[in-house]
This record gives structure tokens, sequence and C-alpha cells, in this order.
């Protein structure tokens, strides 16, 4: 068992992609017996070399999700490199007593990273800032039986199929069709249209005094919240958000578990605990 440290040009898809699939693709497939015992190290004893192993044994699956991402012309490299990142928080949260196997668990933190690369990079302006925007942006193409425009009842099918307004059919449709824009006017623009360039009209709030007063009393807004949530926990829990969320120097669930006489797995749910209540608090 185990994945042997590789040259670094090879474990990096942005270098030499094809030299990096080839690499990936020669790492151990864990079975389900060395898989669990690597996670439960990494969760129990926070062993980062645990941690590498179930990394990289998995790098084979990310080339496998990003490819069938290829058709918005991005990088292929990048999209990989996305995933990836994807995939180590997966790594992190993978609780290995849920019975699920690791690939299963971190398919969906691998296309969140992947989708979130997409939306930031296929357009120069965002085109998905709603759940619904964004769930229409990575399966309309695919609804859409032709190139032509959707019908009334083509929406209303599509509507029904992703769950949202037949609305937000057409305002993503229209979007996809649209061609992007040059922020500037073009060198060769004369007065008559210059004007027309988004530089001229698009303005730039972070400034704006009200805009800034607004944030200040929302950050302020925000500590006060969590304060009065913190002030109601017992002492316990709270020394324990303080030492893992709050401190500068994060406390691991084994030192916690010493310094109360208690096992890690029950420190993790005093934190889960008391996170919840916390939330709860600074919501209402």
């Amino acid at each position: 068992m185990g994945t042997s440290l590789q040259p670094i040009h090879t474990l990096s898809p942005g270098a030499n992609l094809n030299a990096y699939i080839q690499t990936v693709s020669g790492f151990e497939v864990l079975s389900a017996e060395e898989e669990k015992k690597l996670a439960e190290d990494l969760y129990y004893h926070e062993d980062l070399d645990a941690a590498r192993q179930l990394v990289m044994s998995h790098l084979r699956f990310v080339v496998h999700i990003a490819k069938s991402y290829s058709g918005y012309g991005l990088n292929q490299g990048d999209l990989i490199q996305e995933g990836n990142v994807g995939l180590m928080k997966a790594v992190k949260r993978f609780n290995p007593e849920k019975g699920v196997r690791l690939v299963s668990f971190a398919v969906h933190w691998i296309k969140a990273e992947i989708h979130e690369f997409i939306l930031r990079n296929w357009r120069i302006v965002k085109i998905a800032t709603t759940k619904a925007q964004r769930k229409l942006f990575f399966n309309l193409r695919g609804q859409k039986k032709k190139l032509a425009w959707l019908s009334n009842d083509e929406a209303k099918r599509v509507a029904e199929e992703l769950n949202v307004d037949v609305a937000h059919v057409h305002e993503m449709e229209g979007r996809l069709a649209a061609h992007d824009a040059a922020f500037d006017a073009g060198v060769d623009d004369d007065e008559d249209t210059a004007w027309q360039a988004p530089a001229h009209y698009l303005e730039d709030r972070r400034y704006d005094p009200a805009t800034m007063l607004e944030n200040d009393n929302w950050q302020e807004t925000s500590v006060n919240s969590l304060t009065a949530a913190m002030e109601q926990l017992d002492d316990r829990s709270r020394d324990i958000i303080e030492a893992r969320w709050l401190s500068e120097s994060k406390a691991t669930l084994h030192e916690l578990a010493d310094k109360y006489g208690v096992s890690a797995e029950r420190i993790r749910q005093l934190e889960k605990n008391a996170m919840k209540k916390v939330r709860v608090a600074m919501e209402a």
C-alpha cells in the first residue's frame, strides 16, 4: 500500500498535462480496507502521510471528472487543478465511520470547485449568480435538442425537469447566446461609438461612502452577534470553539482530548454541537 513520491513536474497538470495524466494513472487504487485504514489514521490521528496517500490514489478520478467539462473552452490543466483542490477538501472532511467510499463523498466537492472555476472564467461578466441560474448554466445546453431558440413548450419542459422558473430558462438562454464585449472602447472606435463601452457606465461602488459604512456596520454587527452567541455556550464548549477556530495556533482534536480526558471523537461531537448552537444564536 502507498504511493511513491513523484517529481514535481509530473504532479502539476499545468506543466505537462500528458505526463501528469500518465503519472496519476499509475498510482495504486486502494482497496476498501486500505482506504478505511488510511481515513481512520487521518481522521483520528491527523496523519498527513495518510492524507497524501488518499489524495494521490484519487487523482485519476479528478482527471476523469475534469474531462467532462472540456466543452467550456478552458484549460484542461486548470480544470484538473481546481478539481484537485476539491479532492483535498473532501479528504480533509471525510468521516470513515459513515460507511461510504471516499470517491462517492469527494465527487461533490470536486465538481463544486470546477463549477466555481468555470463560472469565474467562462465569461468576463459572471452569468450565474443564483442557485437556479447555476443549475441552468450547467444543464441547459444539454437539455436543448437543437440550435434554435427554445419554444414556450420546450422552455416549460426544461423548467419542470430542472425545477426552476420558466423566466429563468429564457434568461439563461439569452445569456448563453450573447457575445462577449470588451470592457474598454476599441482603438478604432470613433466618438459616436466609444461612449457605448461598459467602462463608461459600469460604476465601481466599492469606495462609495454609503457602501463602506454599510460594510463596517455589518462587520461590527457580526462580531457582536458572535460574542453574544459564544457567551451562551458552557465553558468547555466555548474553549473548544476558541481553540479550534479563533486561536492563531489551532489546537488539534487530540490535544483537546488530552486536556479534557475524553476521546478525539467526543471532542469532535462537542465542537459540532457548539457550532450548531452558535449558528442558531447568530441567525436568531
